[in-house]
Parts: C-alpha cells; structure tokens; sequence
C-alpha cells in the first residue's frame, strides 16, 4: 500500500497533568563494526546495545499506523545463489568521497561493510555512492552509471539560497493564495525591493505609534549565523550584496526561556517523479543566553546556530530546562511539549505539509536527473501559538559530531539514508521478478501486481548487484579466473561487466517499456500521524543493500526512520508520475487540510 506519512509512525501521547523530568535524555545508539561479522557470515539475530524511552501513552493516529515495535540492530548471513559454493566471499559495495565528505559518512558505510574507492587501483567507474558536500557538475550527472548514485540533485540551490526560496515562495503565494504559504515571515530581497520595504517599514511604524516593529536580515548565501543582524531601527540596517529581510518573529516559543528552532531532515529521492521522505527524530537548537527584545545585538540570545552558541558562555552551564548544551533530540522537544498537553498531533502535520509545500514551490523548476538523491536540512521556528513558521532551507546539513546528541542523530541519520537509497529485493520475489537468464539484457526491479514494498526490515535480500554476479559468471567465466591479475575485484565491477556485455543497456528506457505495479490505496489511509516520540527505530548495521528503487515505480512507505510525505494518496502519486501536475496536488492537499 502506497502510504505517505504526514506523520511519523508512533505517537507517544501524554495523559493530561502526567509530567516527566525536563531534563531527560533520549540515549544513543551504541553501533558494533559488522563488516567482518557480514563476509564471515555471522548470523547473530537480536543482538542489540539500543536502550529507548518508554511511550508515554498511546495515541494512535487515526489513519495508517507502522510497527510500533522498535527494531535491533542485528547481523545475517549473505544469501547464496543455487550455483554457488559454500565459501564464496560476498564482495563489498564500493563508496566514494573526498575531503569535504563527512567523517561520520565514511565511518558508518565502512561499519556497514562497504569499501572505500581507491582510485590507484580501481577502475574509474568502480563504485556505487558518490558522497561530498559541495554539488556535482552536470557532466557528472549525465554520466552516472545505473549501478550508481549521487547525493545531489542538480538545480536544489533555487530551494537552499534563501533570495531563491524568498522568490519561489512568493510565486506560488500569487498562484495559490496567501493563505496556503503563510508559514513564511514577510520577506524582502535587498537591493532589489528596498523601497517596498521602506514603504512597508513606515507604514508599519505608523500604524504600531511608539512600538518598535522587529527585523532580520540575512546574506543570502551565508550560512551557520554569519552576518545576521536584527534591528528595529532603519538606520541600523546594513547591507553591501544580495540579502533577505524578513519581520522577526519577535514571539518564539521558549523552552525556560530559551529560544530554539528545529532541525528537520528530509530526504528527496527524485524529482521525477517527487517523492519526499521526512525524518522522524531530528535536533532542536537553543540559544544559550535568555530571550531579550531589549538587547538586539546578542547573538547568543537571538540566534540558535550551534556553531555561534558552542562558543557562548553559558554553553556548558546547565540552563533552566534547557540543560548543558545548546541540543535537544527532535523526540525529546516532543515529549516535553506533550508534558504540557500540547497536540503535537496537529504541529508535525503542519510542519509536513510545509515541507511538501515548499518543495512543489521550486520542483517544476529543477533539471530531470536520475540516480541522486537530496539530503536538506529545515529550520522551522515554532511561535508561541505553536505555528511553524520556515526559516530557511539548508544544502548540505552539517553532519559534524560535536556532542552525544550529534551522535545519536546524525549516525542513525545516515545509516537510515543508505537503507532508503539501497532498498531490500527479497528473494522469495525473485520468481515473481523473473531470474535473469545468461545474456539476459533485462534485469526485473519490479514487485508483483499490487506489492509494494514495506518498510525494509522483514526479510533477508537478494541483492541485484549479487544477482548481476552470477549473470556475469555465468556469461563470461573467463572474467573470473583472470581476477588475479586485474584491479581489486567488486560487486560493483562486476555488476558493470555484465551490463556491458548485455544486448541493450539496463537504463530508465528499458524500465518505462516494462508495465508498473499498480500503487493501491485506501482512501481513509492516506495520511500515517504520528509525531516523533521516545520509541523511534534505530538503525540496524546490516550489511550490502544494492538494489535501487527504480524511477517512477511505487516508492516505499518508510525506510529505517525515514517515512514517506510524498506522494501520499493514489492521485498525488498521479499527479507526479508524469510530468508534475502542481494544480492537482495542491488540490489534494486543500482537501487534506479542510478534512
């Protein structure tokens, strides 16, 4: 059942007046290095150091609700084909980085057993992921093999640069009605609207007599906090490029009178057709000095980047509610605001709809590319009447690990990427798949008709990479028993001799010509509302995942934490299967929201 959550699988309410300490901690999640326990086939089912937080009650979502069991981190042994020897090795999947890529990127896929490239002694082609910071060139993208990914979209930057997102924004606001995209301040792009601004500021000043009216303003390309400034006089305003300035949300909700903004991952993993995934535990960041309007120019009470207030003062003091630090885990902001009866139900509805929201503003707009995937970072600040109000948008969210919650998030955070990028085949599938026969030029990633993938953690895979192996045995043994002799041999190379060999390339081409299985739905389904709460999923360090979802097929529902927004019924998954009907999907989200 295709299935899009709005909300995250489990909801942990609160009875009304149940309190918990403020100060508690969701705890990380302690990972073993599995890649040797995975090539010497180890099977070591429920092994687990994963210690959660009780649910703190039971509110289920009254539509869709996934496992509410959580999941071990556990190790299996690799599936063998019919042909194949007892001792035969499992070849590891093969990652590529350079020096902007995260260390804890490059950490987690070795702990998953794949190899890092080496470009001494590996074919150019040789390797399945291509992870780095900074973007890809076009080139690049175009000549990315089907065994490969990327982990940028071309074009994003319309949706990252915040005069860009401003411009987006403001379109669709013009097409749809204001009242859709109210969850942006009143914003303006410096030099070119100054004089609305002006216009807008004096007016304002009129109407608010003595009161001061608030201000912030932004580089458009900056980012962690450099050169903001928040004023309330005109004459304070400075600015010498392209800057954004929107009114200041001078009414934050505070948390011991703390202002804090929320870090929510989400994962596009095409454009073509739009599907959007969000994470269910996320950071939230303080300020480390208390809210003051009275003291503008202090950047520790103003501005939640974690790379100004690390350096405050009071970053290792323990603050009212608030603690050490200046990080609280997504789950853990929840669990405090149902301390205090809040519906958090209804907040993380918004902040999804949000996010679909603020993508369909640029998707249109964005290059068709194949075999990438966008990690982005949402700053939302929530008021004091518990409205999400957009930030901005962030390329590349810093994966750095600067303290025990950076660890506990980031690491679940990217070994839950590499599960939803490299999804499970399983091989009771492969009858209704069709085995690929020697010279075969078709390889099958389809389910039966009306199968859909669930989420990715019932049952051992079959990997295509490993299923391309033995094609490729089988075509051309040759190959093999030349190994000695050629650069260090893996399942991605051999997944590449094979396609060259085949009659026709395996490409998007040959998938479109195949028929699709039919997304089936029921209709009270559309929506899974949960919001994030103590019993989230923790990774599981398994090890090779290689069979990629193919475009325009049926997404998954969720894959480790990561829960699919987008599409969410049968007719959104319409409406972005060929071309993007943004007219429809709008529709189905008025309709959504009126319900």
């Amino acid at each position: 059942m295709l299935v899009a959550s709005l909300w995250p699988a489990h909801l942990a309410g609160t009875p009304s007046g149940r309190k918990l300490p403020v100060a508690h901690s969701l705890r990380g999640t302690s990972v073993p290095h599995v890649g040797r326990a995975w090539q010497e086939g180890v099977a070591e089912e429920g092994d687990s150091s994963v210690n959660v937080l009780k649910s703190l009650g039971g509110v289920t979502a009254n539509i869709f609700s996934l496992s509410p069991e959580g999941h071990n981190m556990w190790k299996r042994k690799p599936l063998r084909m019919d042909n194949e020897a007892p001792g035969a090795t499992l070849k590891p999947l093969v990652f590529r980085v350079d020096k902007s890529t995260p260390r804890v990127v490059q950490s987690v896929l070795l702990e998953r057993g794949w190899d890092q490239f080496d470009e001494q002694h590996q074919d150019v082609e040789d390797w399945n992921l291509y992870w780095r910071t900074s973007s890809f060139r076009m080139a690049e993208h175009v000549n990315v093999k089907p065994w490969q990914r990327l982990n940028h979209h071309p074009g994003t930057t319309t949706l990252t640069r915040k005069d860009c997102l401003a411009k987006s924004l403001a379109h669709m606001r013009r097409l749809y009605g204001e009242s859709l995209y109210e969850f942006t301040p009143k914003t303006f792009i410096m030099p070119h609207d100054y004089t609305k601004f002006m216009a807008e500021y004096f007016k304002e000043k009129q109407v608010l007599g003595t009161k001061p009216t608030y201000w912030i303003c932004k580089p458009a390309e900056l980012s962690r906090g450099r050169g903001i400034i928040i004023f309330s006089d005109i004459r304070d305003l400075i600015f010498n490029s392209t800057y954004v300035v929107q009114k200041y949300i001078c009414n934050p909700l505070l948390v011991g009178k703390y202002k804090c903004d929320l870090r929510i991952y989400v994962c596009v993993t095409g454009f073509r057709p739009l599907t959007i995934y969000t994470y269910r535990e996320g950071l939230v960041r303080f300020a480390t000095e208390k809210f003051d309007l009275g003291n503008l120019q202090d950047a520790y009470a103003h501005l939640t980047n974690s790379s100004i207030n690390q350096s405050g003062a009071s970053y290792e003091k323990i603050k009212e509610v608030v603690g050490q630090g200046c990080k609280w885990t997504l789950s853990r902001f929840f669990s405090y605001l149902r301390n205090w009866d809040v519906d958090d139900l209804r907040l993380w509805r918004k902040i999804n709809h949000m996010v679909i929201l603020t993508i369909l503003a640029v998707a249109p707009t964005v290059p068709v590319a194949y075999n990438c995937f966008e990690l982005f970072g949402f700053d939302i600040l929530i008021d004091e009447n518990l409205k999400p109000w957009l930030l901005e948008v962030n390329y590349s969210p810093t994966l750095s690990l600067n303290c025990s919650t950076d660890v506990s998030v980031k690491r679940s955070l990217v070994h839950d990427i590499i599960e939803l990028i490299y999804l499970n085949g399983l091989r009771s599938e492969e009858k209704k798949c069709g085995r690929v026969s020697p010279g075969s030029s078709r390889v099958s990633f389809t389910r039966s008709e009306g199968e859909l993938c669930t989420a990715p953690d019932s049952l051992p895979c079959l990997s295509l990479i490993r299923f391309a192996s033995r094609t490729c045995s089988e075509a051309n043994s040759a190959v093999h028993r030349a190994t000695d002799i050629r650069p260090k041999p893996t399942r991605t190379s051999q997944l590449r001799e094979m396609m060259n060999r085949q009659h026709g390339p395996l490409t998007r081409e040959i998938a479109k010509g195949k028929p699709r299985p039919r997304a089936r739905h029921t209709p009270r389904k559309a929506f899974s509302s949960c919001a994030p709460s103590a019993q989230l999923q923790p990774h599981r360090s398994k090890g090779h995942k290689a069979v990629l979802t193919e475009a325009g097929s049926t997404p998954n529902d969720q894959a480790g934490n990561f829960v699919l927004i987008f599409p969410f019924n049968e007719a959104t998954f319409g409406a972005s299967r060929n071309g993007l009907n943004v007219k429809r999907i709008i529709h189905e989200l008025q309709k959504l929201t009126n319900k």
